[in-house]
């Protein structure tokens, strides 16, 4: 096949769109999208980084100041929400050998996220809205620096994204406890039960011989449990939105409610509570779920030490509801009894669960030695490899003293959230791409090992260095949300650049290489409907 023919029909034209079912193009469609946005989110940081060497004169203050706001945003809602959401989508009926209880719902939360993604990504663009993502009170509402309709309709995209993340709760909790028509009637109770952890804890006080059996996969208790806090962060998020979105909208209808008491403390502590569910929750058990699959799918094994496994993402759940305060422990009014418990002890807990996770993971691979390096197994490892590195270092900020030194600093962002997202959840995210691709494709082949190898590479190392160097940075003081203009940390912001240039790469080595794999003619036919049925991907003997 000639370079063209390969471009439009895909590697040896063997990805027929035609083939997949819905349930199949959907969750393709979350990945390309997902994707998309991914490198909407690569493209802003690289801006960034190039203003953080030197201020572009193309692009004002306030429109850096707005890109810093929706990049992190796109990030996690648009991409890391879109992929999440579709792998899981699929993956909970497929484990569990059943349908998707509504796939109008999926395909719901898919046209949510996908343009509320957009709505909030356009309203700072166009509007320069830029209270920075943590909305801190009365930041949100200040009319003296931000535009009330370029917040209105900011607020509107990142409302459409939860109502999405809504449906996706509802979607994933149904389908887990509902009978399929014509089937013999499920447990409902007995199943929610085993996948939130209830049949452990009744476990642990019976008898050996006593001990009901666990009716979900690990996979799936970790999705559902994950989903919990995908659930309370939603719910969070809404309420602040409509809260912000009432006083936005008081504003332009004539009437001033700056004077209504809003105590900024409390809302400080509600705002990150909600937030943080995603960072140290959603995240830390979402991925451990996603390792202990992906060790499985790889070695064909059992994980090791299942119960173990099974005990910690529920201890985990329950660790991501109590942690929030490490986020103000540099707040002078935040109680100090909240700092130390919350912020201090209870965070350190959770080096315990990820470790336990880590370890568990790391076993199970080693169980199945020798093992072919495959894509997916190179970026699992990747992905243990960012956790590890990354979790320490947000254990380390996690300590009032060393807080002084490191809050608001570039190492915040650095080696903690850059390298706990590029690395350890992007690249876990890679590694279930990679793996699920043939199923979902029906067998389409990868177009290029070389491009796979170097998208691994440049991957792990550039998000890797970029972390680092923009650690090395706030540990001279280099503050984050700050632009300077005398060049003091160039020759760390000019490395860290570096390092962005080739996560820019290798995303875009990845990108090709799944366009050339299916077809330009096979992503288009991706968002055609399918002929086929939606239960179609159900095993044959489980209809």
């Amino acid at each position: 096949m000639s370079f063209i023919d390969t471009f439009m029909n895909g590697e040896k034209g063997l990805f027929k769109s035609s083939s997949l079912t819905p349930m199949q193009k959907l969750v393709l469609r979350f990945v390309v999208v997902g994707l998309v946005y991914y490198g909407f989110a690569v493209i802003e940081g690289m801006v960034m980084r190039i203003y953080q060497i030197q201020p572009i004169d193309a692009i004002p203050d306030f429109q850096y100041f707005a890109i810093l706001t929706a990049h992190p945003l796109v990030g996690i809602f648009g991409s890391t929400y879109s992929l999440v959401f579709g792998a899981f989508l699929f993956l909970v009926p497929f484990l569990m050998k059943k349908p998707l209880w509504s796939y109008k719902l999926g395909n719901w939360t898919f046209l949510l996220i996908t343009f509320g993604t957009l709505i909030f990504w356009l309203a700072g663009f166009i509007t320069h809205y830029a209270p920075l993502y943590t909305l801190y009170w009365p930041l949100p509402v200040d009319f003296t620096q931000f535009s009330p309709i370029g917040g209105v309709f900011f607020i509107l995209g990142i409302a459409l994204v939860m109502l999405g993340t809504v449906f996706f709760v509802i979607n994933i909790f149904v389908t887990i406890a509902y009978t399929p028509e014509g089937w013999e009637k499920q447990p409902a109770a007995a199943l929610l039960g085993s996948a939130l952890g209830i049949t452990g804890i009744k476990n642990l006080f019976r008898k050996k011989d006593k001990q009901q059996e666990h009716l979900v996969s690990l996979p799936v208790a970790a999705i559902a449990r994950g989903t919990v806090d995908t659930a309370l962060n939603a719910g969070i998020i809404i309420f602040t939105g409509v809260l912000i979105l009432i006083y936005m909208l008081a504003h332009l209808f004539g009437s001033d409610l700056k004077d209504t008491a809003i105590d900024a403390l409390l809302y400080k502590n509600w705002f990150w509570w909600g937030l943080d569910l995603i960072a140290d929750g959603l995240v830390l058990i979402f991925v451990a779920g996603t390792w202990y699959l992906l060790a499985m799918l790889i070695t064909g094994k059992k994980l090791f030490m299942q119960n173990i496994a099974r005990a910690a993402l529920l201890i985990e759940l329950v660790v991501s509801w109590t942690v929030w305060s490490h986020h103000l422990l540099s707040d002078q009014s935040q109680p100090g009894m909240l700092k130390i418990v919350s912020g201090e002890l209870v965070t350190a807990f959770e080096l315990i669960t990820q470790g336990l996770a880590f370890f568990i993971t790391l076993v199970t691979l080693w169980s199945a030695r020798p093992l072919k390096m495959t894509n997916e197994l190179k970026f699992l490892l990747g992905g243990l490899l960012g956790f590890a590195l990354a979790v320490p270092a947000g254990i380390m900020q996690a300590d009032i003293g060393l807080n002084r030194i490191l809050h608001n600093t570039q190492w915040i962002v650095g080696p903690h959230v850059h390298v706990a997202i590029l690395v350890g959840l992007t690249m876990t995210l890679y590694s279930a791409v990679y793996i699920l691709f043939p199923i979902v494709t029906n067998g389409a082949k990868l177009y290029s090992q070389k491009l796979a190898n170097f998208h691994f590479w440049a991957h792990l190392i550039g998000g890797i260095g970029m972390g680092a160097f923009m650690g090395m940075a706030g540990l001279q003081g280099m503050l984050r949300r700050t632009i300077y203009l005398n060049g003091e940390y160039n020759l760390y912001m000019i490395l860290a650049g570096l390092c962005g240039a080739l996560l820019l790469f290798a995303f875009l080595a990845f990108f090709i290489n799944i366009v050339m794999s299916v077809g330009l003619n096979g992503v288009i036919g991706i968002f055609t409907p399918s002929k086929l049925n939606v239960k179609d991907l159900v095993p044959a003997e489980e209809k």
